[in-house]
């Protein structure tokens, strides 16, 4: 479920009348996401996604996000591209909340991940990259490494109710992730642009085995580049029973230096950057988990998926271990 707000035909009408794209033929909310209130608008001339965005985002940073957005779909990333409306303005307000219309992206994000899916989503974030170069706006990322240790002392006290030990896990993770941080210190830092930071299989489109559409831009921001294919290595290959798939990520990194070839240091830093995005994804489920009302409309992502995952890599030391 991931519609929090009731949009009324009255207020939608209004609203859509600011718009020059036509009369609305149906209009019916969308059940994936987490995030924001999404639905799909179908007018006389083609469909279009209405996105609210919800308390957790920050609105002096849409503009960053839907010009993002804008931008890379100028350089030919196939990405939802913000709709103006008649005064040319990207961002207006429905039922008290921000609201944008993005256009809409043919194609389903893959429910079973297969090894030819891998290749083309590493040419597609290559690409993304490569467009984001000339996107010369900054967004910090507001879930880097300097977030974690004050994420984890919000829920270090319900840790070890999800599982026994995990406060001490955890604690002996962060000491090896984030001394070793490049960047930090005297660790070198790495080739740095615009990264999406959230390119889960839900956020990928395909037709065949093509990749048609990358969606969701709300936690992209301006950090190393190969730290999101360390994302997309844990989002991406690792099986339900939480074994490492390495032929997924060798055809995943091959994919990507297609496009653009990785530096040394960028391969030397892969386990690092795949430890860091593990502990990320985990403590922001990990705060979710125990956060989050019983009666919520979003039931939370199990964190211990993602413990599984940073074990693998806390014990992977070699490049090989990621096909490289």
């Amino acid at each position: 479920m991931a519609v929090y707000t009731d949009v009324s035909d009255e207020a939608l009408a209004t609203f859509l009348a600011g718009y020059a794209i036509g009369e609305l033929v149906a209009f019916r909310g969308i059940a994936e996401g987490v995030e924001n209130s999404n639905f799909q608008l179908r007018t006389t001339q083609g469909d279009f996604i209405l996105t609210l965005y919800e308390k957790r985002v920050n609105v002096r940073e849409l503009p960053w996000f839907l010009g993002l957005m804008q931008h890379v779909a100028g350089q030919g990333v196939s990405c939802p591209q913000p709709v103006a409306d008649k005064a040319g303005v990207l961002l207006n307000t429905l039922a008290g909340r921000p609201a944008a219309i993005t256009t809409f992206l043919p194609g389903v994000w893959p429910r079973r991940i297969r090894l030819a899916h891998c290749r083309p989503l590493g040419q597609a974030l290559a690409r993304l990259h490569a467009a984001g170069q000339s996107y010369a706006p900054v967004r910090p990322n507001s879930l880097g490494p300097e977030a974690w240790p004050p994420l984890f002392e919000s829920c270090r006290a319900g840790a070890n109710a999800v599982l026994p030990g995990l406060e001490a896990e955890l604690d002996a993770a962060l000491a090896r992730i984030v001394p070793f941080w490049p960047g930090n210190g005297a660790n070198p830092d790495l080739p740095r642009g615009q990264i999406h930071a959230d390119l889960f299989p839900d956020n990928v489109f395909f037709l065949k085995d093509s990749v048609s559409g990358l969606i969701d831009f709300y936690f992209a921001c301006t950090d190393m580049l190969a730290y999101d294919i360390a994302i997309c290595l844990n989002a991406w290959c690792f099986e339900e029973d939480g074994s490492f798939n390495v032929t997924f990520a060798r055809h995943l990194l091959q994919g990507y230096e297609d496009i653009r070839p990785l530096t040394q240091p960028e391969r030397d830093a892969l386990p690092v950057l795949a430890r860091g995005a593990a502990m990320r994804f985990l403590l922001t489920r990990l705060y979710d988990w125990i956060n989050t009302p019983a009666d919520a409309l979003v039931t939370p992502k199990d964190p211990l998926d993602y413990l599984k995952r940073l074990r693998f890599h806390l014990a992977t030391e070699t490049l090989d271990g990621y096909g490289v």
